[in-house]
């Protein structure tokens, strides 16, 4: 009996990847690139794509935008520019006495897959062109001398590393997965499997790196999607039991005597959406484990009204209320914001941020510990060690700042944790709000409160700029106020966008010269900002140039004017959130951008942003653009990647785990039952650490 059969299934899997047969340590060294050390990495290495060679054809068989394959020998390469940072290659290739060409545009590093003479297959939708037939931008696989096309199969195709090619990874990992399937161990039960229709784990992982067919390759796919999703969707349901279970917080239930006392303070009629929201709100505050909420809303929906009910509803019950913002200048936006609002009131306010002097910030710290002040504004200073509270009962998290254990525990007071509510203005795409937010329970705000003005958006045209800025000019005569945003504080050579320090000197040398102009942006001091902003929110400054800096928390209802240069280089939520600046008062808001949209992304991002003010139809807009990489980022949130799932394309499937997920815990709470054990595993494996749930169970 050799060495290798005495080995348990589950060692047999961690077996590195050099004493796999027909590997050795050449070849581990180039598959530790892709981070493959061990069988079980190159058995669950899924491929990024397939390649259906069941369609390969002759070149006399093409039909015009049927995708197939095509095999032949490279007869001729032709790479030449077509202008500045442009350039196209034309390669033609040979079947029999047949000619396809394949054509690459700004594309000159494919230039080096071919040789004349060499083998190529292509994959791709042929177009005839005259009497030629020709493939844009077709996938490419190189030939070695003598191998046939894989004809008749579906080929998976793998992220590679130099040195290993395209079938050389596809023998590796087939190899590995004929000979170790067998060994993963099946963590559904088989009436789980039966009752979701999935395939086992074997077959699976067999039908996924060598598919019989498509529907066997689909069938292969769901099983393992599925499986992510779940193990997320339990991780999240596991992490808000054990909340629930070990954190204490104080109860500060509502009644009718707390509500008028608050409500007396808004001179103004709340929303339907604001009413549910401090409606949830007040429910979660009364439960004496910590509210969990994300309030959401949209530009201009009224966050910060319900933000001040929750606070003065932990005031009402003696406790503090803490708010904590991503930058200074919201933060001092939130305190004016309070002041106002709470003139009338006995409310103790203060703002702690990294700016204050050391005088100051004793003093600050002094008060708060003796419980002198109610309501604590502030950035990250709020969590710092030396900052203690009397009696905390609510902190406030605006714009997605994500709290780990860590910052939780040192807001932790005599053994109580405080409630939590998470805000945002960037409305947030529903597959997300289920994942990387599944942990919190949601709020929304669609509705805007009454008076509110709409906005006028436009895409610029660089010929109609005059015209533009006599309305602009007009409008700051009526009284009006404006913004001008531009992406960059200072010129880049690199980049064709105007700059907040150009723009400044144009305009008040140009178009605004008769008018009170000041800048503002990141790089300014925090006594210079406030004093801009200051400035501003009095009238004396009747326009802003500004950079994004001006996104969140700029709440001067008088203001109704946006331009903004450079357009294609801000996203389309922060584009969203600057049009926000112009939709605070009684007043309509217009919104011009320029923008050079060089890529169809970007064009596309720009008719969105023009089409509609709907955020949360903005944020499905761009989630659909962009997909979740770049919206919200899984490593932002501390967990680990997904290997075969996709947010924006598996968004049904999210729905469906997160609906099992709740079934199966309330079925067996804690996945405590005995046929659940393997999968409580596999969840305390891949998110344990990530989500705290070290101790569960």
């Amino acid at each position: 009996m050799n060495a290798a059969s005495e080995k348990t299934p589950a060692e047999q899997l961690l077996t590195p990847v050099q004493y796999l047969k027909g590997l050795g340590p050449q070849r581990a060294e180039l598959l530790e690139r892709l981070g493959l050390r061990r069988a079980a990495d190159l058995l669950f290495f899924f491929p990024r794509s397939y390649q259906d060679m069941s369609e390969l054809r002759t070149i006399p068989q093409l039909e015009a935008n049927i995708p197939v394959s095509v095999c032949g020998e490279v007869e001729e390469i032709d790479l030449r520019n077509t202008g500045p940072g442009r350039s196209m290659l034309g390669v033609l290739i040979r079947h029999e006495s047949q000619f396809l060409r394949a054509l690459w545009f700004n594309q000159p590093h494919m230039r080096q897959k071919f040789e004349v003479g060499g083998r190529v297959l292509l994959s791709g939708k042929p177009k005839l062109n005259g009497l030629r037939w020709e493939m844009t931008h077709p996938r490419v696989e190189v030939l070695a001398a003598g191998e046939d096309p894989p004809s008749g199969r579906i080929l998976p195709m793998y992220s590679l590393t130099e040195g290993i090619t395209q079938p050389a990874m596809r023998r590796i990992v087939g190899s590995i997965a004929n000979s170790y399937a067998e060994a993963v161990e099946e963590v559904f039960p088989e009436s789980f499997l039966a009752d979701k229709k999935l395939l086992p784990i074997a077959d699976a992982l067999r039908q996924i790196h060598a598919p019989d067919n498509n529907e066997q390759m689909e069938q292969a796919r769901h099983r393992f999607i599925y499986q992510e999703l779940l193990l997320m969707q339990l991780a999240i349901g596991l992490r808000r039991s054990k909340l629930q279970l070990e954190q204490r917080s104080p109860s500060l239930p509502t009644n009718a005597k707390i509500d008028a006392r608050i409500r007396r303070l808004f001179p103004f009629e709340l929303t339907e959406d604001q009413q549910r929201a401090i409606a949830d709100i007040s429910h979660d505050m009364e439960r004496e484990y910590p509210m969990n909420r994300l309030l959401q809303g949209d530009v201009g929906s009224g966050k910060t009204v319900v933000a001040e009910y929750s606070m003065l509803l932990a005031v009402a019950h003696q406790h503090q209320a803490a708010l904590m913002a991503p930058t200074e200048l919201l933060a001092r936006q939130h305190v004016r914001t309070l002041a106002r609002d709470l003139r009338e009131s006995r409310v103790r306010i203060a703002l702690l941020t990294g700016s204050l002097s050391a005088a100051e910030r004793r003093t600050t710290l002094e008060q708060i510990a003796a419980g002198e002040i109610d309501l604590i504004i502030g950035t990250h200073a709020i969590v710092q060690p030396d900052v203690k509270f009397k009696q905390l009962g609510l902190v406030i998290i605006d714009e997605q700042h994500r709290f780990g254990v860590n910052q939780r525990a040192a807001l932790r007071q005599a053994g109580l944790d405080p409630h939590y509510l998470v805000m945002t203005a960037t409305p947030i795409p529903r597959t997300i709000s289920m994942t990387l937010f599944g942990d919190l329970d949601v709020s929304t705000l669609k509705q805007t409160p009454p008076g509110r003005q709409p906005v006028h958006t436009y895409l610029g045209e660089e010929d109609q700029r005059a015209k533009w800025w006599d309305f602009f000019r007009k409008k700051l005569r009526e009284g009006r106020q404006g913004y001008i945003i531009a992406p960059l504080v200072n010129e880049s050579p690199d980049l064709e966008v105007e700059s907040v320090e150009s723009a400044y000197e144009n305009l008040a040398n140009g178009e605004l010269e008769a008018f009170r102009l000041g800048v503002l942006h990141g790089r300014q001091s925090t006594e210079e900002k406030e004093a801009i902003m200051q400035a501003f929110n009095s009238g004396e400054l009747q326009t802003l140039v500004a950079t994004s800096v001006v996104e969140v928390g700029i709440d001067v209802p008088n203001a109704t004017l946006m331009t903004i240069e450079g357009g294609q280089r801000f996203g389309l939520a922060q584009l969203h959130q600057l049009r926000g600046r112009v939709s605070r008062g009684s007043h309509p808001g217009y919104v011009c951008v320029y923008a050079s949209a060089n890529s169809e992304e970007a064009q596309q991002r720009l008719q969105a942003f023009s089409r509609t003010t709907d955020g949360f139809e903005l944020a499905e807009s761009d989630f659909q653009m962009r997909g979740p990489g770049d919206l919200f980022s899984l490593k932002q949130h501390g967990l680990p990647p997904f290997r075969i799932a996709d947010l924006t394309r598996d968004a049904d499937i999210v729905e469906e785990a997160r609906t099992d997920a709740k079934r199966l815990l309330e079925a067996a709470p804690n996945l405590d039952a005995e046929e659940f054990a393997l999968i409580k595993q596999r969840v305390l494996l891949r998110y344990g650490g990530a989500m705290e749930l070290g101790d569960v169970g």
